[in-house]
């Protein structure tokens, strides 16, 4: 159907990151969006609720029928037995993925830059954004988290750029395809490649496949950005027809970091690109090595697009960092709070070891719920068992949902927290929430940083924790 012809458009599952943010795009453009789903949470909740958009609490045909609809999107957390997704089948209703909808209702009018890899997307897609709208090249932008600078997860702009965040994950329940390879990327970049998603990954190779078809979509005049320390990154890039440009430590790097000095809350570092004799010298606000490597890839898309590396520098220094991603959500007594999204054994590391550096006179509280359908399973059993080594207490909750995997296959959260505390460090399980939080109250005291780490809700547990600490402090 014909863009001009569509005035209603219904979202099933309008509640997750990318459909809210797919929907608000949506009504900025003009259209009427309403939508449906089950156990929202803020900050979309509240989004939603803010813009006006009509959401329906649970899944029903009759939905469908409140609204002269004209164009439904489906999410891909939506299976083919959901009563909405019969009702629009067996209607002839006509219908799009969340990917097929950001390619047809914008990607028309913008040169997509897209941001993909295991680890790192939000961060690097985030900050990219971020430096093309300081710089004034007024980008459209779908990001799969919050902008603390924006307060939202995207940007229509009128500029010649769309930056994408893109997911290696399936497209939709008719659709088995990775996201991101809808988007048509005229600058690529691909920050890391490892082992994620088991419940549609089988094996390490078909995740592989997944970012080999993505880098086959690059024509001989695009460009793809990879990073020159992961090998994989750097397979996938062998195949690609477009303009590959390297960033990282490694000698062969086309953007290559030579120095980094980390200091408290501060990281500064000196880098030499493919075309100048003399080395940037940049200073950055974001913790750890990954985040120089997030930056790295930044920069050399911003010269892509003209821009120098003053304007990067500057936009840097103003860059306040995504919600969800090492993100400070208050200080009470002397304990500094922290939402994280970090779930994948090596995210979980890399954070911790990050923040270990930042806030060096801290004693580093973990607090992980192993949530997604690859942690709950017990493929990562080992390497989380080392992933928490630069914390100095680890509490692991259990996780829900167990009883959606077969015995063999769960994670045992209770053994994991064992095997932790066998290496000599603190370790403790907890079966619920409310009792991680009782045991922080007790156990913190001033100069802690408590970083809660899982990629839902943690049943609120930063915000229970503050609460908790602040009526203390009454």
């Amino acid at each position: 159907m014909e863009n001009e012809k569509i005035t209603t458009v219904y979202m099933m599952g309008i509640g997750g990151i990318a459909m809210g943010t797919l929907a608000t795009m949506l009504k900025e453009k003009g259209y009427f969006v309403v939508g449906s789903d089950v156990n929202l949470y803020p900050p979309m909740s509240n989004h939603l609720e803010a813009l006006k958009i009509p959401v329906f609490q649970g899944y029903d045909g009759a939905n469908l029928s409140a609204y002269p609809v004209d164009l439904v999107i489906i999410g891909n957390v939506i299976r083919r037995e959901n009563p909405e997704a019969q009702k629009v089948l067996e209607g002839n209703i006509p219908y799009l993925s969340m990917p097929e909808a950001i390619a047809q209702f914008f990607l028309s009018k913008h040169r997509s830059v897209v941001v993909a890899g295991t680890h790192g997307k939000s961060t690097t897609s985030s900050l990219l954004a971020w430096v093309f709208s300081h710089a004034g090249l007024d980008p459209s932008a779908f990001i799969g988290a919050f902008l603390n600078n924006w307060e939202r997860s995207y940007r229509v702009g009128k500029g010649r750029y769309m930056v994408l965040e893109g997911d290696e994950y399936d497209t939709a329940f008719f659709d088995k395809g990775s996201k991101f390879l809808h988007y048509r990327p005229h600058i690529g970049i691909i920050t890391s490649i490892e082992y994620d998603h088991a419940d549609i990954f089988p094996t390490f190779d078909s995740v592989v496949n997944a970012f080999q078809r993505f880098t086959g979509l690059i024509q001989p005049e695009d460009f793809l950005i990879v990073n020159a320390d992961d090998p994989h990154c750097m397979k996938v890039a062998r195949q690609c027809r477009g303009k590959v440009i390297s960033y990282g430590m490694s000698d062969t790097a086309d953007w290559r970091i030579l120095q980094v000095e980390f200091g408290p809350q501060e990281v500064a570092f000196t880098c030499r690109s493919p075309h100048s004799d003399h080395p940037h010298r940049m200073i950055s606000k974001l913790p750890g090595r990954h985040n120089l490597s997030n930056i790295l890839a930044v920069m050399a898309a911003s010269d892509l697009a003209g821009l120098r590396m003053e304007e990067v520098q500057e936009a840097l220094l103003a860059f306040r960092g995504v919600k969800r991603r090492q993100d400070i959500l208050g200080e009470v007594k002397g304990i500094l709070v922290m939402d994280d999204f970090a779930h994948h054994p090596t995210a979980v590391r890399e954070t911790l070891e990050a923040l270990k550096l930042f806030y060096p006179d801290r004693r580093l509280i973990a607090a992980f719920e192993p949530r997604t359908n690859t942690s709950r399973r017990s493929v990562f059993h080992d390497a989380y068992t080392e992933a928490f080594d630069a914390a100095d207490c680890i509490c692991i909750k259990q996780p829900p949902g167990l009883e959606a995997i077969s015995q063999e296959e769960r994670l045992n959260a209770r053994g994991l927290a064992g095997d932790i505390l066998r290496r000599g460090k603190e370790a403790i399980f907890f079966e619920a929430t409310d009792e991680l939080v009782a045991f922080l109250n007790r156990y913190c005291r001033s100069g802690d940083l408590v970083v809660c780490m899982s990629n839902g809700s943690f049943d609120g547990l930063p915000t229970k924790l503050l609460e908790r600490l602040t009526v203390q402090e009454k």
